[in-house]
This record gives C-alpha cells, sequence and structure tokens, in this order.
C-alpha cells in the first residue's frame, strides 16, 4: 500500500519532523515518494514540475541522517551536482532553511544541535577557498560537472572517498549532451573511490522517455522513478501586438513588442523576459528601460562606469548603471555578466527592487527567483521543454499558477509559437537520447586516470561501459582510442600529435607521459566532431561486440 505524505515523515528524526511541521502544510507527493525510495537506499530519479520541492526530496534524508550521525567525520559526504554555478550557489543559499531551522528546534529542546557544514566548489572558488575545504571538506559539497572533474584528477578526490549520496540537479539538462557524457564518466569514477557506490539521487523537470533519463543517471544500476501526476497548472497565451503581420509601420515589429511588453511588466509585480541571445538580451533591456524612462518623463544620465562595458550605450543601460531614475525597469542576466553582476541582479529581483530581469537560458533552470508573476518569451523558445522551464519561473511555489506570454517576430515564428504552446499544455515535449560512444570524452577520462597512476585497461574499459553513454562501446573503439592517445596513429597525417600515454599492451596497463595531467587541465567543451582534439577519431562500427 502506498505511503501517504503525512507518513513519510515517520521515517525521519523529531527534530527534523518538528521542523518541517512548522514550516510546511504537509510534503508535496513528490516529496513522500521520493523519501520512500531514497529511504530504503535505491537511486531515485525525481520527476516533478518547477515549484514541487524537489530540491528538499533530495537533500532532506540526507541533512537527517547527518543531523542523527554521532560518529566524527573527515571527508565529504554529500556530493551535489549541479549543471549551472548560479544553482549551485542558490542550492547553498536554500540549504541554510533546514538547517537552521533544525538547529533551533534542537536549542528549543535544550539537545545538542548538529553540525553540518556546507561548501561550494566551482568555478568561481578561489585557490584559498579551494585549500581549505582541502584541509577541511565539507559535509555537502555543493559543485558543476567541470569541477567535480578537476577534483578527480587532483589530490582534491581523495576528500570524496567517504560520498554516500550524490544529487544530480536538473539531469535533463545534461542527460542528452556531451556534457552528460562528461559527468557520467565522473561519476564512474567516482565510484572506484568509494567503499560502495555512492546513492544516486537525480531531479529532473517533466522529460520524455523518463527511463533514458535514469538510465543515464545511473548507468547499469537500477532506479526508481518517482513521477506523480504533475498538478501544475500554465496560463499562456501568444501576443501579436500589431493588427496585421504583413503591414508593419518601419518594416518592423520590435517598437510595438517593446511597448506590449514594457506594459506588461508595469502591470506585474515581478517578470523575466527571455531572450534566445545575448546580443537580443542587451538591445531590449536597453529599450525597455529607454521606454520607461520616457513614460516616466525621466532622461536616462549613463554612468560611465568601466567594470560595466566601457561606456556602451545599450551595455550600461542593460546592466542597470544610469542615473536620473531612481530604479530602472530591467537588467540584463546571461553568461557573459560578471558573477557579482548576476548576483545583484538575483537579488534585486528577489527583493523587489528591480521590475524585471531579461534573461537568456541563465535563468532557465531551477534557481528560485522568488515571486515573479510573469514570464514573457521573445520568439518561439529553443523547445517545448525549454518553454516550460521558462514559463515554470513564474509561480514558482506549490500550487501557483505560472503565467507567460509568447511574442513571435515574424509570421514564421507565429505558428511555432502557435505549436510550441500547443504542446506545452498537452505536454508534447520532445523525446531525448543519451548520446552514444562520444570518443573525444572518452579521451579525456582516459588520460586524467592514467595521469594519475598506472591503470589496468580492462578494469577501465569496464567502468567506461557501466555508464550509459558508452553501454555499446566496442573493444575496437576503446583499442582504437588508446592507440591515438598513445601515438600509433592510422596515418602520418597525425605523426605530429603528441602522445599522451603509454600502452603496455604486455601487461594491459596504462600510464601518463610526462605533462599528461595537463591535458586538458580542465574538461574541454566538446564538439559534435571532437572538439579536445585535432583528429577526426575513428568510426565505431554498429556491432555493440568488440
Amino acid at each position: 500500500m502506498a505511503t501517504t505524505p503525512v507518513d513519510s515523515l515517520a521515517r525521519f528524526s523529531a527534530l527534523t519532523r518538528e521542523w518541517f511541521n512548522a514550516a510546511f502544510p504537509a510534503p508535496t507527493a513528490a516529496q513522500a515518494q521520493a523519501w520512500d525510495a531514497i529511504a530504503e537506499g535505491h537511486n531515485t530519479l525525481v520527476i516533478a514540475p518547477t515549484g514541487s520541492g524537489k530540491t528538499l526530496a533530495a537533500f532532506l534524508w540526507a541533512i537527517d541522517e547527518l543531523a542523527r550521525s554521532a560518529e566524527p567525520r573527515s571527508g565529504t559526504t554529500v556530493l551535489y551536482v549541479s549543471p549551472l554555478k548560479a544553482l549551485a550557489v542558490d542550492v547553498e543559499r536554500n540549504l541554510r532553511t533546514p538547517l537552521t531551522g533544525i538547529t533551533r528546534v534542537a536549542e528549543r529542546h535544550g539537545v545538542p544541535a548538529p553540525s553540518i557544514s556546507v561548501g561550494v566548489r566551482s568555478g568561481d572558488t578561489t585557490p584559498s577557498q579551494r585549500r581549505a575545504m582541502l584541509s577541511k571538506p565539507p559535509d555537502i559539497l555543493i559543485t558543476t560537472p567541470e569541477s567535480l572533474f578537476l577534483m578527480l584528477t587532483s589530490a582534491a578526490r581523495e576528500t570524496l572517498a567517504s560520498v554516500r549520496t550524490v544529487i544530480v540537479d536538473e539531469v535533463h539538462a545534461v542527460a542528452a549532451t556531451k556534457r552528460g557524457a562528461h559527468l557520467a564518466l565522473s561519476l564512474e569514477r567516482l565510484d572506484q573511490l568509494l567503499d560502495k557506490p555512492a546513492q544516486r539521487i537525480g531531479l529532473s523537470a517533466t522529460v520524455r522517455p523518463p527511463e533514458e533519463v535514469a538510465r543515464f543517471l545511473s548507468g547499469q544500476a537500477p532506479t526508481t522513478i518517482v513521477a506523480p501526476p504533475a498538478a501544475k497548472t500554465f496560463d499562456l497565451s501568444v501576443q501579436v501586438p500589431v493588427p496585421d503581420m504583413a503591414n508593419l509601420d518601419n518594416n518592423s515589429i520590435w517598437p510595438d513588442v517593446e511597448e506590449r511588453i514594457v506594459d506588461l511588466i508595469e502591470a506585474h509585480q515581478s517578470s523575466i523576459v527571455f531572450a534566445n541571445s545575448r546580443r537580443l538580451a542587451e538591445r531590449l533591456t536597453s529599450r525597455l528601460n529607454e521606454i520607461h524612462a520616457e513614460r516616466a518623463g525621466i532622461e536616462l544620465t549613463l554612468d560611465h562606469n568601466p567594470q560595466v562595458g566601457g561606456g556602451a550605450p545599450a551595455q550600461l543601460m542593460a546592466s542597470g548603471q544610469a542615473n536620473g531614475a531612481p530604479t530602472l525597469l530591467a537588467r540584463a542576466h546571461h553568461g557573459s555578466v560578471s558573477k557579482e553582476q548576476r548576483a545583484q541582479v538575483e537579488d534585486d529581483l528577489k527583493s523587489g527592487r528591480l521590475r524585471a530581469v531579461v534573461a537568456t537560458s541563465s535563468l532557465e533552470l531551477g534557481i528560485d527567483m522568488g515571486a515573479v508573476d510573469l514570464v514573457i518569451q521573445v520568439e518561439s523558445p529553443p523547445s517545448v521543454a525549454s518553454g516550460l522551464q521558462r514559463i515554470g519561473r513564474a509561480g514558482h511555489q506549490v500550487g501557483e499558477i505560472s503565467q507567460g506570454v509568447l511574442f513571435p517576430k515574424h509570421r514564421t515564428d507565429l505558428i511555432g509559437c502557435a505549436v510550441t504552446v500547443q504542446r506545452m499544455r498537452t505536454g508534447d515535449i520532445e523525446t531525448m537520447h543519451v548520446p552514444a560512444n562520444p570518443l573525444d570524452v572518452l579521451a579525456q577520462h582516459t588520460v586524467a586516470v592514467a595521469a594519475l597512476e598506472p591503470v589496468d585497461a580492462d578494469a577501465w574499459f569496464d567502468a567506461v561501459r557501466r555508464s550509459a553513454p558508452f553501454a555499446t562501446l566496442p573493444r575496437s573503439a576503446f583499442e582504437a582510442t588508446l592507440d591515438l592517445l598513445s601515438g600509433k596513429y592510422p596515418s602520418t597525417e597525425f605523426a605530429e600529435l603528441r602522445p599522451r600515454l603509454v600502452y603496455d599492451r604486455d601487461h594491459g596497463t596504462l600510464t601518463g607521459r610526462p605533462g599528461a595531467s595537463a591535458w586538458p587541465s580542465r574538461p574541454v567543451a566538446p564538439s559534435p566532431t571532437g572538439g579536445c582534439s585535432p583528429f577526426t577519431w575513428p568510426p565505431i562500427p554498429k556491432s555493440p561486440r568488440g
């Protein structure tokens, strides 16, 4: 018989139960079902829409176990992997709520308060912070796929030898990419450090088919899929702010779109405007601020701040650096904006100091942006799944309605927007596939493991095949990759490439050559054609047997 949400809390300690009951009316269906599977030790994939409490579903059991444990800890116990640095920082901030809450309950009852440390390691982490985490690892480490790769290829991997739980957030965002294949091999390498494989917990938005994401998460190990019926409600519309898209004033629809977007932002409390490129996000932000200032009768005077962009008007106005207005209407948020400015924009929107943010995919994933009540999409979104993610930023809390407005830029785009909205309403998202056997990714990890110590080629082949992206890797393709890395090239065209490994075929061992640890010093973002190396990888035979 299925466990009810209330029953699921009985698994937790009294301190955790008391904090949760004071903070929330009841667990969501996703939380209750996830806790049952996680408590039983199963690898678990939680599929639920934005605002279903997935983060707490993944973390609370691990937090409760840490709070109950009296054993001294010398390494990291819970590893959280986020595809976005901004999401990692957001999760670190959100974890303070249960950790502080449980501590206060303990203090109120006069019992020892649990001591649970949390750390973040990403590309923004300073060398001094990395050294501090190396000497005193946090109980919960929040990181990115790239930083995990680097940790596994350095002395920091020793701090991961005590990991019991791995949480992969927004797993759908990486499962169908080579970046996901990188992560899958990193997770297999992590398991090789452990006494027993870590429990894996994946958090995903609605995805099709769920079994494919579950396979990516756990490889050959079984996975429990938690996917309760989605109760998320969307209020979607496509708006065309002109009577006839074939007969436009000044041959452009943009002035009308920009005016209508300002109308919508001014009529709502907090909005996110999504654009499909950084250039459009900057230009649109500038125009929204200009229109808003004109309506208020205020003349914007640009502050030529060299930290913003040297005085280019679009950049300055997009970043909000202007005098003469108490608060600009919107600011831009994308990957080219500095970490400090992105954090400031996020905080300004959450606190209500800023009415709108114009973003690219940088805000698409599960970052909590507070009380956003409207999402505007300019042009049709890249996919139906992306559209659901973006519109889901509005009404982020459990039970709230997500309101979204799409603005097409021309007649063909109007058709795309209409089809996308219809498919969003029915949940008809695209089918995703885990990429099969990306050999450039295999090459990077092979060099990385051999640079640390001699590696048994057969054992490495078995570990690679345990991951979903390489489950069908033929031995012949594996051997061809080792040949290329060790200098056995198929033709003289490759003679100038420097070998990275010594492949002792008599003993079946791989050893890194001098300098191998620096190739690559970080995981190179692979291209579809094998972008980490300047040669073409050998074709993979169709047969999965090698």
